[in-house]
């Protein structure tokens, strides 16, 4: 259980944390949001202390965080942050290692700790333990970044911004792999975003600061119906309540994503697989030679059926849900919610590819199409 008790931090004469008090049960997914300069990161970083606090205390099961040394503290806490910061001269399981290896673990435990967490997330031992992270893209590096931070079994890990640098697809598939993760192994998580639709899709409860104040915590459910300021109100409204309004006349060209890769039914396996690791994706979509939708096909899924030598037209899923480029936004948005897909693949009205939607943009490009520039909540 992590407890804050009056914490404060000033940097000269700005109090940028006033007076936080909050509790964070054991097991807890716990989403701190807000608008960037509100303190949620600095809040999250006087847990492990890489921010000292000015006044107050934190608690993890009733120790005081100041009277534990520090490089010990955080040891025993998982860090992972946008950047991702992986060692690039180390190899992947170099990397997953550098905290069991500081707690002077055997090599047999730790041997069979890096199997065990690669395991998890779906990516085999022996094709990526002794890959060095510049042969991976951007969405396995910041797995292993995940895996790096449970590898020394922390009971707590704290994650600030960690997906914001990622497309789309490969965002949603990271947060559902998190979930699905912590309820598996039990950690409280203390996870920092900006982004709204990400806290509600990832927090059991959701604390929303401004201006250095905690104005409310409270389930993602509790927080819609019942938003406890007007400050999360227009905040929760501009995220959330835009997706629902009919009124709107917005068409999917007017949320959809243009960043997609295409590739021709019979391109090579081993050059999608080249073409995706430079555009940083583990995700296709199959056109023929006039650009009309064929089929989807992952990185996950080539490897799966190990034809590297197979073509396109052979590996890819054709079971992708599509919609016209000319649909309602409102469409877009209710057939995302009610099904399993993780996006839709936008077509012109003579069926060529040109986008796709997936719940993350759908609900930032509507936001910013209604309210224009939204930096003063970003």
């Amino acid at each position: 259980m992590i407890t804050y008790k009056n914490v404060c931090k000033k940097y000269d004469d700005v109090t940028v944390v006033k007076n936080l008090n909050l509790t964070v049960h054991d097991g807890e997914f716990v989403v701190f949001v807000g608008p960037s300069g509100c303190g949620k990161t600095t809040s999250l970083k006087m847990i492990n202390r890489l921010i000292e606090m000015d006044e107050g205390t934190i608690y993890i099961d009733d120790q005081d965080v100041n009277k534990i040394d520090g490089d010990q503290l955080r040891r025993g806490i998982g860090y992972v942050i946008q950047q991702i910061g992986l060692f690039p001269n180390l190899t992947i399981k170099e990397n997953i290692l550098v905290v069991p290896r500081l707690l002077k673990w055997s090599e047999e435990k730790c041997e069979a700790r890096v199997h065990e967490l690669l395991e998890l997330v779906g990516m085999p031992y022996e094709e990526n333990a002794h890959k060095y992270p510049k042969e991976m893209s951007g969405g396995q590096q910041q797995r292993i970044g995940v895996l790096r931070a449970l590898a020394g079994e922390p009971p707590i890990i704290l994650m600030d911004e960690p997906f914001g640098a990622l497309d789309p697809v490969t965002r949603e598939n990271l947060q559902d792999e998190l979930k699905i993760l912590q309820k598996k192994l039990h950690k409280t998580i203390i996870f920092v975003t900006h982004d709204m639709d990400e806290a509600i899709k990832m927090a059991d409860r959701i604390a929303f600061m401004y201006d250095g104040k905690l104005l409310q915590v409270a389930s993602p459910e509790d927080m819609l119906r019942n938003p406890a300021d007007p400050i999360i109100k227009s905040f929760m409204s501009k995220h959330v309540s835009t997706l629902e309004n009919q009124s709107l006349d917005l068409k999917c060209k007017d949320v959809m994503s243009t960043d997609i890769l295409l590739i021709t039914e019979q391109k090579k396996a081993m050059e999608i697989m080249s073409l995706m690791k430079q555009k940083e994706m583990n995700w296709a979509i199959v056109v023929d030679e006039e650009k009309t939708f064929k089929g989807t096909i992952s990185l996950q899924n080539i490897k799966k059926q190990g034809e590297l030598t197979g073509v396109a037209q052979d590996l890819m899923d054709t079971k992708a849900e599509t919609i016209l480029l000319t649909a309602d936004a409102k469409e877009a948005f209710n057939r995302l919610m009610k099904s399993r897909a993780k996006f839709l693949v936008v077509v012109s009205e003579n069926g060529k590819t040109v986008g796709i939607i997936t719940k993350s943009i759908i609900t930032e490009k509507l936001a910013n199409v209604v309210w224009g520039d939204l930096d003063w909540v970003l």
